[in-house]
This record gives structure tokens, sequence and C-alpha cells, in this order.
């Protein structure tokens, strides 16, 4: 039976700090607890109400952070029932993140899907020799650093640039530098749980990248597109679902 005793006792004694957007912190207060194990898989979140009067915040800033833990899967929604837990994160998410930034991380991730899967279109139609090289130069880098397990951030940020400059279109590239440090945040996160965790995970991550380097090279603009979202799409499962190991 789903219970929710155990979330009472982390929001009696949390405070929110008003600087900061609350939603996020709500969000991120949530996570921290699903992510510790204080909330487990299948239990009962508390009302919209009580989590409300707990944060001392209004509830559409408690819908809307919920909505955008549904968005992430890590709680569903059963009308009329309530919310209750769907997925566990690692606890690394927590731990490397900060529970108060994981929410803008996965408004980044989730950004990235659209600008991405473009510009690896593009890039599929108008990349140049040069602009092959540049891509195949990064994954040569990321394979060797990851299979250290040594993870560089500027890698695997330097290979997404790439494309994004393979594709003839320099507001791709602004797009992706006025978000530089999320993403950054974000592939440190990643990089640092994959790791850590097998070596078919680490291959995994790789062959993705890999595959959107083929497309683009074959000219298959549809491919490219498709492979760039479902590797973004990976990407946030990895770090959002303790269960996932590859």
């Amino acid at each position: 039976m789903a219970q929710t005793g155990r979330f009472d006792d982390p929001l009696r004694h949390s405070t929110i700090r008003k600087r900061e957007t609350l939603a996020d912190q709500i969000y991120g207060r949530i996570l921290e607890l699903i992510a510790s194990g204080q909330l487990a898989e299948g239990d009962k979140l508390p009302s919209e109400h009580q989590i409300s009067e707990k944060f001392e915040v209004s509830r559409p800033v408690v819908r809307e952070a919920l909505a955008r833990l549904r968005d992430d899967g890590i709680v569903s929604a059963q009308h009329g029932v309530g919310s209750f837990v769907r997925r566990r994160p690692p606890q690394g998410l927590i731990e490397h993140a900060g529970a108060g930034d994981v929410a803008g991380l996965m408004r980044c991730m989730e950004a990235r899907l659209s600008l991405e899967a473009a510009a690896a279109r593009h890039a599929a139609l108008r990349a140049s020799p040069r602009d092959l090289i540049r891509i195949e130069d990064a994954l040569t880098f990321m394979e060797q650093t990851m299979r250290a397990r040594k993870p560089v951030r500027e890698a695997d940020f330097d290979f997404h640039m790439a494309v994004a400059e393979a594709s003839g279109n320099e507001i791709f590239c602004d797009m992706l530098n006025a978000t530089r440090g999320l993403m950054m945040q974000a592939i440190g996160v990643a990089q640092t749980l994959t790791s850590t965790g097998s070596d078919a995970r680490i291959e995994s991550v790789l062959d993705e990248h890999r595959q959107i380097l083929e497309a683009i090279r074959n000219r298959d603009a549809e491919g490219a597109a498709l492979l760039m979202s479902y590797h973004l799409v990976q990407a946030r499962l990895r770090v959002t679902d303790q269960e996932r190991r590859t």
C-alpha cells in the first residue's frame, strides 16, 4: 500500500529560499526525497494543498513543480487520486548537480531536443569534409576519455558544437553557446554517472554519437535528426532512472 508518512518530516524542517525559482526548488526537494529513498517507487505524494502548506508557496507553484516531475518521468498522476513516485533517479544526480539545479538541467535537455535535431538535419545536408573531420576528432577524444573513465565535459560539448557548426547556420552555434553553462553542467553529471557505470553503458553512449556522425557523413538528414533526438532522450533517461544501466 502506498505510503506518505516518510514525506512529512523532511518537509516539516524545510524552508524555501525566495531568491530562487520556487517551482524549481519544490521540484528539487521532492526529487531529493525520491533519490535518497525516503520516497519509494509507488509511494503516493502528499496533496498539492499539503505540499503548498508545508513549503508556504502557492498551489500553482506546486502544480508547476509536479508537472515538471511528470514530464521528466519521475512521478505519475492518477486522475482524482493524486501523484505517485514512478521512477527513482540515481543518488549521484543530486550529489553532482544539486537538488535545486536539476529542474533547470532537465529544461535545458528538453530544449536541446528540438535545437540539436534541427542542427543535425542541416549538418547532414551541408557538412564539408573539414566539418566531418572536426566531428570525427571530437568523437575520437570522447572515446579516449570515456573508455579511460576520465570524462572531459569539453569533449562531449565539442562534438555537439561541431555538429552545429556543420549545419552552416551560425544561429545554432549561438544558441548552444548561450546555454553553454547549463549544457556543461548537464554533460558533467551525465559523464560522471556513466564513468562509474558498466562498460556497456559507456559503449552505448559512444555508439549513439557514432551513429549521428555516420548519418551526417551519409547525407541522411532525417536519420541524423532522429538519431540526435534518440541520443538526447537516452541521455535524459540515464540521469533520471536509478535502474538504467545502459
